[in-house]
C-alpha cells in the first residue's frame, strides 16, 4: 500500500510513531523508503565552509558563533577560484551535490556577484549546487535561483516551543519566511533539525510535525546529532541516546516518504553499526569529507568502505557516469583521499 503524503499530521500521532516497539517502527519505515528509493542507494554531498566564523547570531550549539569563545579560526568570504577547484576535486571524489556554507545571519548585496558566480561554476561541472547563507529576502532567493542554485539549506532546529532555548537573535517564524522565500523562488527546499540539545520528545515530535506540515516537504531533511564544541553553552550536555536518534530518523521518513533524509552532523560519534542502522531506517544521505562546517565528519575512504560493507551505491546523478562513480569507490577504498578542509555544522 502506497504510503500517503500528508500535511496534517498531529503530535499524538507522531509521538506515537516515536512509541512503536523498535523493530515495528524501523519495518515500517522501510516499507515507506522502497516505495520511492533504491534503498541501496545514498545521495552523497559535499560541504564547504565558504565563510567561516564570526557570525552575530547566538545558536547555543554553534562554534562559529562571535559570541563564544571556540578557538576557531574565523576566514573571509573564499575566492571563488578556490571554491571551484574544491568543488571540482569533491566531484572527482564521487559527489554528486556541492553545498556550500557561510557564517552570516544573512547575505549582503556586496556578497551576492561573488555568490553567483560560484553557483555557475559548479553548475557548469555537472553538479547540484546547494547553499545556507542564514535569512534570505525574496529578491535574494530569486537572484540566486537565476543563478541556478538547486537547493537552499535553512534549519528549523528544533520545536517552535523549545526554539528559543536555542537562540534568540533570530524567530522561529523568521525561518518559515526564509524557507517560504526559497520555495517561491522555484528552488528546492533543505530544512532539518538538531537532536541532543537537551529537548524532550515532545521537542522531537514537534521539528518533524513543523517540516512534514510545510504546504511542501522539504526535498532534503538533514537531521543532525548535536556535536558539542567546547566554547559552546552546550559543551557539557550529556550524551544523545542512540536508540531514539535511529528513532527520529525513521519517523522523518515516514512523515516525509519522498525527501531525502540526510544522516547528517555526528557521524563521528556513530559506530558502522549505527549508521547501518540508520541506513535501514530511511536515511539516504550523507555529507562526504573530513568536515561539516567546522566539525569533525569521516574521511571519505571511511564512508566508501562502509558503502562496500553494506552494498550501497552512491545515488547517482544525471550527467554523471557509472565510471565516475565506481573509480570514486575504488579509489576511496584503496587509500585515503587528501581533501581541503570541509565543514560540519548543523545543516
Amino acid at each position: 500500500m502506497q504510503a500517503e503524503i500528508r500535511h496534517d499530521w498531529t503530535t499524538e500521532e507522531i509521538q506515537a510513531l516515536f512509541d512503536l516497539p523498535f523493530n515495528d517502527l524501523l519495518f515500517k519505515a522501510q516499507s515507506v523508503h522502497r516505495q520511492h528509493f533504491n534503498p541501496n542507494e545514498v545521495q552523497v554531498s559535499t560541504l564547504l565552509s565558504i565563510k567561516t566564523g564570526a557570525c552575530p547570531e547566538d545558536c547555543k550549539y554553534c562554534p562559529q558563533s562571535a559570541r563564544y569563545d571556540t578557538g576557531l579560526h574565523k576566514e573571509k568570504l573564499m575566492e571563488v577560484q578556490k571554491v571551484l577547484e574544491t568543488a571540482e576535486l569533491a566531484k572527482k571524489n564521487g559527489s554528486t551535490r556541492f553545498c556550500m556554507g557561510a557564517a552570516w545571519r544573512n547575505p549582503k548585496d556586496r556578497d551576492i556577484p561573488y555568490i553567483v558566480e560560484m553557483i555557475k561554476g559548479v553548475r557548469e561541472m555537472g553538479m547540484e549546487t546547494c547553499m545556507t547563507l542564514g535569512m534570505l529576502t525574496r529578491e535574494q532567493a530569486i537572484t540566486l535561483q537565476q543563478a541556478g542554485l538547486d537547493y537552499y539549506n535553512h534549519n528549523l532546529d528544533t520545536s517552535q516551543e523549545f526554539y528559543g532555548d536555542i537562540i534568540t537573535t533570530r524567530t522561529f517564524q523568521d525561518r518559515l519566511d526564509t524557507l517560504e522565500n526559497v520555495r517561491a523562488s522555484g528552488m528546492k527546499v533543505c530544512s532539518g533539525g538538531i537532536v541532543g540539545m537537551g529537548e524532550e520528545a515532545k521537542d522531537r515530535a514537534g521539528l518533524l510535525k513543523s517540516l512534514a506540515n510545510l504546504e511542501q516537504h522539504p526535498d532534503s531533511v538533514p537531521i543532525n546529532m548535536l556535536v558539542r564544541v567546547e566554547g559552546t553553552p552546550f559543551a557539557d550536555l550529556e550524551d544523545f541516546d542512540h536508540f531514539e536518534f535511529i528513532r527520529t530518523i525513521a519517523v522523518a521518513r515516514i512523515l516525509m516518504p519522498k525527501s531525502h533524509v540526510r544522516l547528517s552532523a555526528g557521524r563521528t560519534e556513530m559506530n558502522e553499526q549505527m549508521q547501518a542502522m540508520c541506513f535501514f531506517a530511511g536515511a539516504n544521505s550523507i555529507f562526504y569529507g573530513e568536515k561539516l562546517l567546522t566539525t569533525e565528519n569521516p574521511e571519505a575512504n571511511t564512508d566508501m568502505q562502509l558503502f562496500a560493507k553494506l552494498g550501497i551505491q552512491p545515488e547517482k546523478r544525471q550527467g554523471y557516469s557509472d565510471e565516475v562513480t565506481e573509480q570514486a569507490i575504488s579509489e576511496a577504498v584503496a587509500e585515503s583521499q587528501q581533501t581541503p578542509q570541509f565543514y560540519n555544522a548543523a545543516v
